[in-house]
């Protein structure tokens, strides 16, 4: 297997705190990251050649542990509630810290530039540093990708640092438990330590985008899936994680916008992400053929179990 860095690194790196630049996969192809995490023992190939893998302690979000930076900027702006936590910017730059500490200490990181929203106007240059090859490998899948020629212009707008290998102590760093993802829109970045289920990523995103697209774009951020027909009629279904959505979307008569994150403008509607992130319990192809057949090479699968002594997997 070849260990290949596939894009001259950013030279800003070392202005994010990363000390140890020849350590960085940066732009890594889905190829390479299986490769990585088949390596380092973290997943394995399923019979349709996709790779499955298992997130650790979380196989969901953590609700209860995600907390936004109460600052000027948020402290009037945001509803704060039991989902929309405060954390003070002092237990922020303790848990920055360690984090940036932890990653530099791992003998290999991850790096991927990558952007939201498909709508120029309103596009979203993100830096998503990763431990875990296979979290930089659904963040491939997960965000749009940036041609050549806007990589050798990229200038991260937002920046992801997850360590899921890292423990946070509670007392000394403001949270409920081990594990937290952190938003601060004063230093533009999300902080994910304790946990490896990749939807924070994701979500952390969302989070960010729900708060500046209604807040400073006057676009309405939606939590829905969408497609369109061939006369440009478009269908929304909204509903909360699991009931449906994406199955709702993937119609093989429409083509589809999205499945889960979307902007509504004066113009039109259209998708934060340029993958999808589909539920597979009790998946069949009878059933949903396009998420069914969508689990091949490049693919990752999270949290499932193989039929004994096979490589097949069980979606019962």
């Amino acid at each position: 297997m070849s260990i290949s860095v596939t894009t001259a690194l950013p030279k800003d790196l070392s202005r994010m705190g990363l000390t140890n630049p020849d350590r960085i996969h940066y732009q890594s192809t889905p190829e390479d990251l299986v490769q990585h995490t088949l390596r380092i023992g973290d997943g394995v190939l399923n019979d349709t050649g996709a790779l499955v893998i298992k997130t650790g302690e979380f196989t969901g979000r953590a609700p209860k542990d995600k907390f936004i930076v109460k600052d000027a900027i948020t402290a009037d702006s945001v509803h704060w509630n039991e989902f929309n936590q405060p954390i003070e910017t002092r237990y922020f730059d303790i848990i920055h810290k360690k984090i940036l500490d932890y990653l530099n200490e791992r003998n290999e990181l991850w790096v991927r530039d990558c952007q939201a929203c498909a709508d120029p106007r309103y596009r979203l240059n993100v830096r998503v540093v990763n431990e875990k090859p296979w979290n930089n490998l659904f963040a491939y899948n997960m965000f749009l990708r940036p041609s050549e020629e806007e990589l050798e212009e990229f200038t991260a707008d937002w920046t992801v640092l997850s360590a899921p290998g890292l423990k946070l102590d509670p007392k000394e760093c403001g949270v409920r438990q081990s594990n937290a993802a952190i938003v601060s829109f004063a230093h533009r970045m999300i902080l994910i330590a304790g946990t490896g289920y990749t939807g924070e990523t994701k979500k952390g995103i969302f989070t960010v985008l729900n708060y500046i697209l209604p807040h400073d774009k006057n676009v309405l951020s939606m939590h829905c899936s969408a497609n369109i027909g061939d006369d440009g009629d478009t269908a929304v279904f909204f509903g909360l994680s699991g009931t449906g959505k994406t199955t709702l979307s993937a119609d093989p008569g429409r083509k589809l916008i999205g499945d889960d994150e979307h902007g509504w403008t004066n113009d039109g509607i259209f998708n934060f992400e340029g993958g999808c992130y589909a539920k597979t319990i009790n998946l069949t192809e009878e059933k949903e053929p396009e998420i069914f057949q969508a689990i091949r090479p490049g693919a990752l699968v999270e949290n499932v179990r193989f039929f004994p002594g096979t490589e097949r997997i069980n979606f019962d």
